[in-house]
């Protein structure tokens, strides 16, 4: 029997002021014995971490797609996040049949796929690649809040808190900020 292999896919990152847009691609085995695959959003942090060390030890296949803040300041948010959707299909170990898009679109991935809003609540490799692309960029963040601490990215994962906005303000944007974005852009006419 010739079982089609389905790749889930979702994003992580698009709101935020700073910091990359991340995707993720997983393609699960059907007998995946994986309990409590959610929306990662949905999701405590610990459990999201814990998910996402099964997801990767039990994923046929499984990968990280990324497109820098340079990236998305000069194609936009959209493009961005298409265009990693498309490295992390790429970027898989093995090609699927089918892919399935949290969203109401899909980039060309040169083979059939299908857009699924609220996909990341209802199948189970978009909830995956949900979580493990969720875990990626908020350790990436992490990372960066030690280069730039006063931005509070550990916490925040550069969504646009209070004390973000309130940073940028008195610190002016860094270089991992999106100089395409409103708030950041109004920051950036101070420096001038």
């Amino acid at each position: 029997m010739n079982l089609e292999l389905v790749a889930g896919v979702d994003e992580v990152g698009r709101g935020p002021l700073a910091g990359p847009v991340v995707t993720a691609a997983v393609i699960l085995p059907e007998d995946h014995n994986i309990q409590g695959l959610n929306d990662s959003k949905k999701l405590s942090k610990s459990k999201r971490e814990t998910l996402s060390s099964q997801i990767k030890e039990r994923a046929l296949a499984w990968s990280i797609g990324q497109c820098s803040v340079e990236e998305i300041d000069r194609i936009n948010i959209l493009n961005a996040t298409m265009l990693a959707m498309q490295k992390a299909v790429s970027g898989l170990s093995m090609m699927p049949h089918l892919v399935l898009v949290d969203g109401n679109r899909t980039p060309d991935f040169g083979i059939k796929s299908e857009a699924i809003v609220k996909g990341d609540g209802k199948v189970e490799c978009i909830s995956a690649a949900s979580i493990i692309a969720k875990v990626f960029r908020d350790e990436l963040m992490a990372q960066l809040s030690v280069q730039y601490p006063e931005y509070g990215f550990e916490q925040n994962a550069g969504y646009p808190t209070k004390r973000h906005r309130e940073a940028l303000l008195k610190y002016g944007a860094s270089p991992v900020h999106r100089k395409s974005y409103a708030p950041v852009q109004a920051t950036l006419a101070f420096e001038d």
